[in-house]
Formats: C-alpha cells, sequence, structure tokens
C-alpha cells in the first residue's frame, strides 16, 4: 500500500472470521484462566437468553479487529486501539472486521491514519471504536 494512496474515506480491506468456534473459545477460557462460564456452558447460557450457545472471549473479537489492521498496514502498525463491546458474539457466528480512515497525519516522520473500526454479524455492529495505525513507509519519502 502506498501511503499517497491512503485518505480520508478510504475503506479498509474487511477481514472475516467465518466461524467462531467454541473449541476455541474454551481454549481461550484455559489460557486466560478465565473461569467465566458464558464461554463454555451452553445450558448455563439460557438464563442469559442465549440458548444452546456460547459466548466468544472479548480478546478474541479484538484479534479479529487488529488482524484486519495488521493485513491492511504490516504487523507493527498498530499504535493505539479502543474498542467498545456492544453485544456477545456466540459460537457459530460469522463475523467481519471492517474499517473507515477518518484522518491522515504526518507527525514525527511517521504517517500516521485513524480509523473508525468495528466487528460486525451481518449487519449489526458488535464491537466498535477507533485505531492509531501508522502507515507503511514509501522508499524515498
Amino acid at each position: 500500500m502506498a501511503n499517497d494512496a491512503v485518505a480520508v474515506g478510504h475503506e479498509i480491506p474487511p477481514w472475516t472470521m467465518d466461524f467462531v468456534d467454541p473449541a476455541r473459545m474454551r481454549t481461550m477460557a484455559a489460557i486466560l484462566r478465565d473461569p467465566y462460564t458464558v464461554h463454555w456452558d451452553r445450558a448455563g447460557n439460557e438464563r442469559l437468553g442465549f440458548p444452546g450457545r456460547v459466548i466468544n472471549q472479548g480478546p478474541l473479537n479484538v484479534s479479529y479487529i487488529a488482524n484486519m489492521l495488521i493485513a491492511w498496514a504490516g504487523p507493527d502498525c498498530l499504535r493505539r486501539l479502543t474498542l467498545a463491546f456492544a453485544r456477545p458474539v456466540l459460537d457459530g457466528d460469522s463475523v467481519t472486521a471492517r474499517g473507515l480512515v477518518t484522518a491522515v497525519d504526518t507527525t514525527d516522520g511517521e504517517h500516521l491514519a485513524t480509523c473508525d473500526v468495528w466487528l460486525a454479524r451481518a449487519d449489526e455492529r458488535v464491537v466498535h471504536g477507533n485505531a492509531m495505525v501508522r502507515l507503511p513507509r514509501v522508499p524515498g519519502m
């Protein structure tokens, strides 16, 4: 990606998780030592209005947005990522991370893009926020 190709209104290429895998949730719960049963107890989630479903961990949802930004601007691009969780992501969901550049600035020799970012299940934004991304350097600039 060339820096001059990024301007306000630029759409970041989307990143999709076709199937939110409950096995990954259980593994993440073990890694995080997360005792919260919503991530693995299908029967217990019935009283929360999610019968037969489990809820994805927040860090996994964040990773989908981070994956989108890294795929777009490179592995060391993230300068800031601030997110709010509006709705739970459930096992079996298909979610897509999307983003839109809202500002571009050159500060201290870095080319930075401020972006609105979100994670959507169909047309519903389940996670939303903003990011500051360092754009790759263009040779000779």
